[in-house]
């Protein structure tokens, strides 16, 4: 279940918009998951990259489309990803977002994680110029990012199943995984007919 406040207009007086989500790992294993930063930004449906780049020191760059708005818009940006006590912080050098904030707390079954997108690097009255750069995937982003802890849960300790994650799911573009995942059910479907097909024709002739 993911609960949010998601900003719809960041020239109101909050300057932040949050999500959270619960999950199954531990606290320990989830902050080992989002350590993996590249990881964790691709799992975003909503962001189209064209690059990403490790510069060294915790720093990287970026580039590519953001798809959260009416009209999409490119984005080429570094960062610097510093960890705190209960989480890590993603601290843009420009753009409209200065900073993403993960929390992780303990729950009764798992974890919290809790996502916190700030905007206060522009002045209150300048955000209203800067309404179509504002990402708009965060409550999508937590959505996937829970739906993709579960089946790493499940599924991390088969290799075959994380070298596909690392190696073919997580290039692709948001459509192209979900065109992906549509053949991935078509020809589950066939295989299952072509059982059921089978298993007829051995009852009423064998």
């Amino acid at each position: 279940m993911v609960k949010m406040n998601e900003m719809v207009n960041p020239t109101a007086a909050e300057d932040a918009a949050w999500a959270a989500i619960n999950t199954p790992l531990s606290a320990e294993q989830l902050r080992e998951f989002c350590l993996d930063v590249e990881r964790l930004l691709r799992i975003n449906p909503m962001l189209e990259f064209s690059a990403f780049k490790s510069l060294g020191d915790n720093r990287y760059s970026m580039a590519g489309r953001n798809i959260s708005q009416e009209i999409p818009f490119e984005f080429d940006l570094s960062f610097a990803v510093k960890e705190l006590p209960d989480g890590i912080q993603i601290d843009y050098d420009s753009g409209v977002k200065s900073s993403t904030r993960l929390t992780i707390e303990d729950a009764l079954q798992g974890s919290k994680l809790t996502i916190t997108d700030a905007y206060e690097r522009l002045p209150a009255e300048d955000r209203e110029q800067h309404l179509k750069e504002v990402d708009r995937s965060l409550v999508r982003w937590a959505e996937y990012l829970q739906r993709y802890l579960v089946s790493w849960q499940r599924w991390h300790r088969f290799g075959p199943w994380r070298w596909y994650m690392r190696r073919v799911w997580q290039p692709m573009k948001p459509m192209a995984r979900r065109i992906t995942y549509i053949l991935l059910w078509i020809s589950v479907v066939e295989v299952a007919l072509i059982a059921l097909g089978a298993a007829i024709w051995y009852v009423e002739y064998r």
